[in-house]
């Protein structure tokens, strides 16, 4: 956002916020200002905007907070007022539209409609919606107050049946939906591969001249600090957070562990996904789509 030249965001919040809060602060850290808006009861995509609406006195960009992209924020803001929108959603091409709701558009990217988890016959474009909508203040006379109401299934057919102009803009660049284990897994491989490069991600923190005999860390996977690694130990396309132990012979696949984490001797971890401070016992198996939640304890020999 700031790299588009926005220096004020409201995060709208409702799960542990005082987390979020301790974390970002007041955004100075980061060259932005940081404001919150909390929720004492989830009010959906829409809801939880118009929870903000007292801060909301322009333009404003609004992302859902799972969302993943390259996106030049810059050019989908430049669009927006250049077409005088009330409001831009921005699109993204799929393989298969019929999982999703699709958006259909005219020749020159004006909104027509929105099709809800369309059957065969009823598929006329392969744009869904992305999650990224540039917004006017006047669409919150549209939205009521106080309760959950979304976006999608809420203001913009509205907007659309009082003829208000609702604009178009197709994404062509990296975009993914994170809200699940899995997909949280796929951006990890699709990062460690290149196929998402931004200078945010962190660089790998192993010396590699500090390996033991036999230990093995292939150039994919990004290893946190202070992480320690023993003999014979295998790690191939993986991120591996901080202050780690990884003893003798274990073996890490495909997997995202995160911080604080000690992987005995011998285990095989294979597409998984680890939470901070656990404990995966002595020769136990992890097969792909494992999630452990924190302070997770896997005993000796056990099979996931």
């Amino acid at each position: 956002m700031r790299g588009a030249g926005i220096d004020e965001i409201i995060l709208s919040l409702s799960y542990q916020p005082r987390k979020i809060e301790d974390l970002l602060k007041d955004g100075s850290d980061y060259g932005v200002w940081i404001r919150y808006a909390v929720e004492g009861l989830p009010l959906g995509t829409g809801g939880a905007f118009k929870n903000a609406e007292e801060h909301i006195t322009s333009t404003a960009v609004v992302f859902n907070g799972d969302v993943l992209t390259a996106i030049d924020l810059a050019a989908v803001i430049a669009h927006h007022r250049e077409k005088h929108a009330i409001a831009t959603i921005v699109l993204t091409p799929v393989e298969n539209p019929s999982a999703y709701g699709l958006v259909e558009t005219s020749h020159d990217g004006w909104i027509q409609r929105f099709i809800e988890k369309p059957g065969p016959d009823e598929i006329t474009c392969n744009t869904i919606n992305a999650g990224i909508y540039v917004l006017e203040p006047s669409v919150l006379s549209y939205m009521p107050k106080g309760e959950p109401y979304s976006f999608e299934r809420g203001l913009f057919p509205t907007l659309l049946e009082h003829k208000e102009p609702v604009m178009s803009f197709v994404l062509d660049k990296y975009w993914i939906d994170i809200g699940t284990p899995q997909k949280y897994l796929e951006v990890h491989q699709d990062i460690l591969s290149q196929k998402f490069v931004s200078p945010r991600v962190a660089k790998s923190a192993l010396d590699r001249a500090a390996l033991p005999p036999g230990a093995v860390v292939d150039g994919k996977s990004i290893i946190g600090p202070d992480v320690t690694i023993r003999d014979g130990v295998r790690i191939e396309n993986s991120v591996i957070g901080k202050n780690c132990k990884i003893d003798e012979g274990a073996h890490i696949i495909d997997s995202v562990i995160w911080s604080g984490n000690t992987i005995d001797a011998d285990a095989r971890i294979v597409g998984s996904l680890i939470g901070k401070g656990c404990y995966v016992g002595r020769s136990a198996k992890l097969r792909p789509g494992v999630v452990l939640g924190d302070k997770t304890v896997v005993t000796d020999f056990s099979t996931l």
